[in-house]
């Protein structure tokens, strides 16, 4: 059985405005946002370029480091960043270029 992992992640808009959230599948909750699947925040902005993310095999402990992100200044947010992602790529380049090719969306939850 394969083991769920759960993601807190950032994105940034050209502006670098921030949006964090939480999620089990982080392709397919990137590509929602890039998509402007859901009415909000990360819709209105464009706020859909990943630029951090992190991993965890406990529920618990993504969800709690999401709120303790959630509660920082914003430079303690962009030092976070810049310490991976001193450019602000888009960590998730290239991940939907095959699918986009074949003209198939990932699968919508």
């Amino acid at each position: 059985m394969q083991k769920k992992t759960y993601s807190v992640y950032i994105i940034a808009n050209a502006t670098k405005l921030l949006y964090i959230g939480f999620t089990s599948d982080l392709p397919h909750r990137i590509w929602q946002h890039k998509e402007k699947v859901f009415e909000g925040h990360s819709a209105n902005f464009h706020v859909c370029r990943l630029v951090y993310y992190e991993s965890f095999d406990d529920v618990r402990n993504a969800i709690n480091r999401e709120k303790q992100l959630k509660r920082w200044r914003r430079v303690k947010k962009i030092a976070l960043i810049e310490s991976r992602n001193l450019n602000w790529h888009d960590l998730s380049d290239g991940w939907y270029d095959q699918l986009k090719s074949k003209g198939i969306a990932p699968r919508l939850a």
